[in-house]
């Protein structure tokens, strides 16, 4: 099989998926992100959320899963994280 040929893995879904988002530290970058992801996730429960700060305290990186309903769903999600101003990547 030549590399033209392979596709990508398939995702079944749903699906549990997880995300890290990484971004500027502050008192409710966590919080900030919840109420993004409850938007489009309204099951999420933010107390399953893992952060953790950078060695210098700038950032923050926050580490979830959440029940994806379809690569679109994940595709919304990104988008509507990214375009927050405090947020600096999507994983």
């Amino acid at each position: 099989m030549t590399d033209s040929q392979k596709e990508a893995p398939k995702i079944e879904f749903p699906c549990d998926y997880p995300l890290k988002v990484i971004g500027v530290a502050g008192p409710d970058f966590q919080e900030v992100v919840a109420t993004i992801v409850r938007a489009h996730a309204p099951e999420f429960d933010a107390s399953s959320i893992d952060a953790l700060d950078s060695r210098n305290g700038k950032y923050l990186s926050l580490r979830f899963s959440i029940q994806a309903q379809s690569e679109e769903h994940i595709r919304r999600l990104f988008l509507d994280l990214k375009a927050h101003s405090a947020v600096q990547m999507v994983l």
